[in-house]
C-alpha cells in the first residue's frame, strides 16, 4: 500500500507472529502517532477470499507454537474481559467495496484463534473507550487468480472510499 491513500497517511508495521507481543507493538505505535483507525492484516492460508473480520474472541488456542515457541491451549485473551468484541469499523461495507474493486472479498464472523484474532481482540480491547476505530482483515495466500497488487489495489480502493 502507498504512504498515503486519498488525504490518509498511511502507516505500516510488520508484526511478529507471536501471543501479545504483535497486538503491544500494534497499539503502542497507534497511540505514538494518533491513529484514527487500525485495520491490522494477517495471512490465512486456507482463506481463498479477502476476509474482514466481524469479531475477536477472548481466546487463545495454539494447534503449533507461535515464533516464541509459545502454544497456549484455551486461555483468555485478557483475563476479566468480555468473550468478544466486534468490529468498530464498517467491515461488512469493506468486504462489498474490495469485491467491487477487483478482489474477492466476503465477511468473516471470526478471526480464529491463532495470534490475528489475539491481535485483534487486544486492539478491540486496547481501544474500546477511545474514538479509534479497529478491523482485522484475513488475506489469502497469494495465488495465480489472486496476486498481491489485485489484493493491494482494492484494499486501497476501499480505504479510499470508507476513509
Amino acid at each position: 500500500l502507498p504512504a498515503a491513500i486519498g488525504g490518509n497517511r498511511i502507516e505500516k508495521l510488520l508484526l511478529p507472529v507471536e501471543f501479545s507481543r504483535a497486538a503491544q507493538i500494534a497499539a503502542e505505535k497507534a497511540e505514538e502517532i494518533g491513529a484514527d483507525a487500525v485495520i491490522a492484516l494477517g495471512q490465512a492460508g486456507a482463506r481463498k477470499v479477502i476476509t474482514p473480520e466481524m469479531a475477536a474472541i477472548n481466546l487463545r488456542f495454539a494447534s503449533i507454537p507461535d515464533n516464541a515457541g509459545e502454544k497456549p491451549q484455551d486461555e483468555p485473551v485478557i483475563s476479566g474481559a468480555p468473550n468478544a468484541y466486534f468490529a468498530t469499523l464498517p467491515v461488512r461495507e469493506m468486504a462489498r467495496l474490495i469485491n467491487e474493486n477487483g478482489a474477492p472479498s466476503a465477511l468473516s464472523y471470526s478471526a480464529g484463534v491463532y495470534v490475528c484474532n489475539d491481535l485483534y481482540f487486544c486492539l478491540l480491547h486496547h481501544f474500546r473507550e477511545s474514538s479509534v476505530g479497529v478491523a482485522f482483515i484475513h488475506l489469502p495466500k497469494e495465488k495465480e487468480n489472486l496476486e498481491a497488487s489485485a489484493m493491494a489495489k482494492a484494499m486501497e480502493k476501499m480505504i479510499e472510499i470508507v476513509f
